[in-house]
C-alpha cells in the first residue's frame, strides 16, 4: 500500500509540474489536442500543423473549454476547425470577417458538418454603422491569426491604414479581464519599418504599441511559432513562403525547405 501511495503521489506531482510548465491544466491541453485530432479536420490543414503548433499556440493563450472565443478574419477557417469542436459542449464561438463574402470558407464548413460548425455566430469587424457586430464585453478570449498587418497595409480600405481601430474594437468587445491573443509574421526590428507597408511582415514593437495604445496589458510572449530559417527579407514579401509560393516553381524545394514564416505570439489583456 506504501508504494502505491508513493507512485501516486509521484504520478500527481509530475501532472502538477507538467501543468506549470505548460502553463494550464493538462486537463486543458488535452481538450486542444482532442479538438486537433478531430475528425472533421481537412488533411490538407492537418498537415500544416507543424508549422503552426495548434496545441501548443491555444494553450498559450489560456483558451478554455467554456469561454466566448472570437476568431478574427478566419479565411478559411484553418483554426476554426480546432475552435469549433473545442467549444462545441461548453463554450460560443464568434467568427468576424470584413463583409459577408468572407464567410464563405466558414460556410462551406457549416454546410458540410452541422453538428459542430452550426453553432457558430458571425460578425462584422471592422464593423461600421449599422452592421452586426461582437457585443461589447461579451468576449473572453478574442484570437487573430496572422492579420495585424493586413490592416496595417490596408487590405479592403484602399491602402489606408486601419489598425489602431482594428485594435479598439478587439478590446471593445473583451470583458475586463479577457484576454487578446496574436500571432502575425514578424520583421526583424532592425529592419526598415517601410517594409511593414508591403512585404506582410510586421515588428513586435509595432504590434505592442497597437494593442497598448488601444488599452491593452502586454502579458508575455512564446516563441512557439518561431523559425530561424526565416530571413523575412524576400522580394516577394512573406508570400514567397509556403503556403503561398508566390514564385511557383522557382526555388521551390528551397522555400520548401524553409517551410512557414517566423511569427511573433503574443498575448495581451484588457484590465479589469
Amino acid at each position: 500500500m506504501r508504494q502505491i501511495m508513493i507512485a501516486a503521489a509521484i504520478a500527481t506531482t509530475a501532472v502538477a509540474v507538467a501543468s506549470v510548465a505548460t502553463g494550464a491544466p493538462a486537463t486543458q491541453r488535452d481538450s486542444i489536442r482532442a479538438a486537433v485530432e478531430a475528425p472533421t479536420r481537412t488533411p490538407d490543414r492537418i498537415a500544416r500543423d507543424r508549422y503552426r503548433h495548434p496545441v501548443e499556440t491555444l494553450n498559450f493563450f489560456g483558451v478554455g473549454a467554456d469561454d466566448t472565443v472570437v476568431e478574427i478574419w478566419p479565411g478559411g477557417g484553418w483554426y476554426t476547425e480546432i475552435l469549433a469542436p473545442y467549444l462545441s459542449e461548453q463554450g460560443q464561438l464568434w467568427v468576424t470577417a470584413p463583409g459577408d463574402r468572407g464567410f464563405s470558407g466558414i460556410h462551406s464548413l457549416q454546410e458540410t458538418h452541422p453538428e459542430t460548425y452550426g453553432s457558430l455566430q458571425t460578425a462584422i469587424f471592422p464593423a461600421g454603422e449599422g452592421d452586426a457586430r461582437v457585443p461589447d464585453g461579451s468576449a473572453d478570449v478574442v484570437l487573430t491569426f496572422r492579420n495585424v498587418h493586413n490592416w496595417r497595409m490596408g487590405y479592403q480600405r484602399d491602402g489606408a491604414d486601419y489598425s489602431p481601430e482594428a485594435f479598439a474594437q478587439m478590446f471593445a468587445m473583451l470583458r475586463p479581464g479577457g484576454m487578446l491573443g496574436v500571432v502575425d509574421h514578424r520583421l526583424p526590428e532592425d529592419a526598415d519599418a517601410a517594409r511593414e507597408e508591403s512585404s506582410g511582415y510586421i515588428k513586435v514593437s509595432t504590434v505592442r504599441a497597437l494593442a497598448e495604445g488601444a488599452g491593452f496589458e502586454y502579458v508575455g510572449a512564446s516563441e512557439v511559432n518561431a523559425n530561424p530559417a526565416d530571413s523575412a527579407d524576400w522580394e516577394r514579401g512573406v508570400w514567397t513562403l509556403p503556403p503561398t509560393l508566390a514564385k511557383g516553381d522557382a526555388d521551390r524545394q528551397r522555400y520548401l525547405a524553409i517551410g512557414e514564416s517566423d511569427r511573433m505570439t503574443l498575448k495581451f489583456r484588457k484590465p479589469d
